[in-house]
């Protein structure tokens, strides 16, 4: 045997390790959820059963406003009506129009 070959004894296993939306309300974790590529943060909660409170799903009204702790979550080019500059530097985000990217940890805000 050739010093190059590999048996299937001596191939490492890997476990795919997939990435996760997680819900928290401060310390509490509400629910999580296997992220989904093009889904927003509503979408992922409705998946992990964690009711984020949403009106428009434009990004207009900030309803579903919540807190970006961990991860990405990349804002539009231009801001919605539903977000400002103090807000953003605050990691919130818009919850129907986020699109995360990996694992992404967010707070619930409680309602305004």
């Amino acid at each position: 045997m050739s010093a190059h070959a590999v048996t299937a004894e001596k191939t490492p296993k890997t476990e795919t390790v997939r990435s996760v939306v997680r819900f928290l309300q401060g310390a509490i974790l509400l629910g999580q959820a296997p992220y989904v590529a093009g889904n927003t943060l509503v979408e992922h909660a409705e998946d992990a059963e964690v009711k984020i409170p949403t009106n428009c799903t434009s990004g207009t009204c900030g309803t579903c406003m919540v807190t970006l702790l961990y991860g990405k979550v990349p804002l539009p080019e231009i801001l919605p009506p539903g977000l400002d500059d103090y807000l953003v530097g605050e990691c919130a985000r818009l919850a129907c129009i986020g699109l995360p990217i990996g694992d992404v940890d967010v707070d619930i805000r409680p309602p305004l």
